[in-house]
């Protein structure tokens, strides 16, 4: 049952994470993933067959459950300024995840609080239905800000970079692939003790 609830709120976490890029780039004048039609709460519009399922399915019976969404499309041509407007865009991703854990952390800190104690079944599922959302939200954000494509980190760094710096984005990018299997397999270990840290700073409990 946990597995279950793990994995859709990853698909729900992940869909907010490209829904808040979509808004932000239709805020700042490119419509792209307005006409698409991905600016939606409707899943089906966002759930990759691989990433939303496959992959989440797989990885949650080796103990950690991992996925994507379909990534919103963006025009930066129809952008007023374009390196601004991918900054901005960039991290509406992460600034998403991060409200989200930050909310459902405060929840966690209330209820437990204003409860005294975790006997009551409704308050005991609440808390740790809302642990997870705040986990899973705190690990999209930390995993996206890493600065490799295709990342969210690698588009807000890059957007900071000066132009000559262009030609090592394209050849990051095209072993954008690789880089991301180095970091979930091989970076991750090293990240990972942040995010009991964050977790606790959060919800004010241990992980």
């Amino acid at each position: 049952m946990i597995t279950i609830f793990t994995i859709v709120i990853l698909i729900l976490s992940v869909i907010a994470h490209e829904l808040s890029h979509g808004y932000m780039a239709d805020f700042l004048g490119d419509p792209t993933a307005r006409l698409a039609g991905r600016l939606t709460i409707n899943p089906l519009k966002h759930i990759d067959i691989y990433g939303s399922i496959i992959v989440p399915i797989i990885t949650s019976l080796f103990g950690f459950t991992f996925g994507w969404a379909k990534p919103v499309p963006y025009n930066p041509y129809n952008l007023k300024n374009k390196r601004s407007g991918e900054f901005l865009i960039a991290i509406a991703g992460p600034v998403t995840n991060i409200m989200i854990a930050l909310v459902f952390g405060i929840l966690v800190r209330l209820v437990i609080g204003y409860s005294g104690h975790l006997s009551n079944t409704f308050i005991s599922s609440f808390v740790t239905i809302s642990s997870y959302i705040v986990v899973i939200n705190i690990v999209l954000a930390i995993f996206n800000i890493i600065p490799v494509p295709p990342l969210d980190g690698s588009k807000i760094l890059f957007s900071i970079l000066p132009h000559q710096h262009s030609r090592t984005r394209q050849i990051l990018e095209s072993y954008s692939f690789v880089l991301v299997l180095i970091v979930a397999f091989f970076l991750w270990q090293f990240i990972m003790p942040i995010i009991p840290w964050v977790f606790h700073l959060i919800t004010g409990v241990g992980v």
